[in-house]
């Protein structure tokens, strides 16, 4: 296996080159006090593992880490720092293994002793052995990751932050984002270094998270920029987007298929979380979801099933409260259902929610309507 070691202080950088020589198992091809130079090596070679010192003046270990995932994500991190609690920090997130300062052989020993056990495995691996899982992403009403081999697996964020940065990176799907755009939004009260570090250890966070659950996601990073990338997982947004439709439904086949899509939307998207981000994407999706739903409730009403309607209207009328289109429906499922003490508490309740919160009364057109089949 190839190595290269980026260390500040040469005096250290020389040391771990000595152990290493001595124990003999990994060909260093190169050594450097910059990170900026170490990136350019990797840029031109590709290399197994790369040694990196945590606390470099020039630029954060943990920076140069994301500069590295982004070249190459088989390439591994084994983290140096003088500090133990940023090794222990860096090992918790996505580090191959960390070394405390000053490096022992018998420690080093132990590290190479894991990393070529890892290598091995990966190496020896038949593909038939990866079991075949479907993967989904849920973002109507809250974010979940599901698991068709294991449908009750429970997902652990580390921080809200993390949630909410592997949302808005999910939500903007195949674009990059500027780093400087990710924290204003996620950490707008922090001070810029202390919330890039933050972005830093959060992005670590998610990438692990993500190879726990085997995810064919990626969270890229390049030019001071993130971008978040899928393959083989499905996003019940999409899912949703391709199925829907705001055509009239002409047949019971075709109502059956709306349907399927119809129950992807559990909720608002993003609902719970509450991101000022996702705001104008939720109002959509909603308006979307709502028109199809009332061509679904008008077609049960055409083809003799208002219970069905009403059913559905009320779900609906709960989302848009103030919509004198599912109310006007809702009105009318009641009346063919013969139900015209429900047709006149369902109508006063319309009538007082918009005086109460808007100040208004329903068209004339409507009231007279009502009037007239009561």
């Amino acid at each position: 296996m190839k190595a290269i070691l980026i260390d500040d202080e040469k005096p250290a950088l020389q040391h771990l080159e000595r152990l290493l020589l001595k124990d003999g198992r990994l060909e260093i091809t190169g050594k450097y006090t910059s990170a900026r130079r170490g990136l350019e090596h990797l840029e031109r070679d590709k290399t197994d593992i790369v040694f990196l010192d945590i606390g470099m003046p020039e630029m954060n270990g943990l920076e140069a880490g994301e500069y590295i995932a982004g070249l190459d994500r088989s390439t591994r991190i084994v983290y140096i720092t003088a500090y133990s609690e940023y090794a222990i920090e860096a090992f918790e997130l996505n580090a191959a293994d960390y070394l405390l300062k000053p490096v022992t052989s018998q420690r080093l020993s132990k590290t190479l002793e894991r990393l070529q056990k890892s290598e091995v495995r990966t190496e020896s691996l038949p593909k038939s052995a990866v079991p075949v899982k479907e993967l989904s992403i849920l973002c109507f009403k809250r974010l979940e990751f599901t698991d068709s081999m294991e449908p009750g697996r429970k997902m652990q964020w580390r921080t809200s932050k993390a949630q909410e940065v592997f949302a808005l990176l999910l939500h903007n799907r195949g674009q990059w984002i500027m780093k400087d755009t990710i924290v204003d939004l996620v950490w707008p009260d922090f001070k810029p270094e202390k919330a890039v570090t933050n972005l830093h250890t959060t992005v670590y966070h998610i990438r692990k998270l993500l190879k726990a659950w085997d995810m064919e996601v990626l969270v890229e990073f390049s030019q001071e920029r993130y971008r978040l990338t899928k393959e083989k997982v499905l996003l019940d947004v999409e899912e949703f987007e391709r199925g829907y439709s705001g055509t009239p439904v002409e047949s019971d086949e075709e109502w059956l298929r709306r349907e399927n899509v119809l129950k992807l939307y559990r909720g608002d998207y993003l609902e719970e979380h509450h991101y000022d981000w996702a705001e104008i994407r939720r109002k959509e999706l909603q308006v979307r979801y709502i028109r199809m739903a009332l061509h679904s409730a008008e077609y049960e009403l055409s083809s003799g099933r208002p219970r069905q309607a009403l059913d559905r209207l009320l779900d609906l009328q709960a989302v848009d409260p103030y919509s004198d289109q599912i109310c006007r429906l809702a009105l009318r499922s009641y009346a063919d259902l013969g139900d015209f003490i429900g047709f006149r508490t369902h109508y006063d309740k319309y009538k007082e929610l918009l005086e109460r919160d808007l100040g208004i009364r329903p068209d004339q057109v409507m009231d007279s309507w009502v009037q007239k089949v009561l």
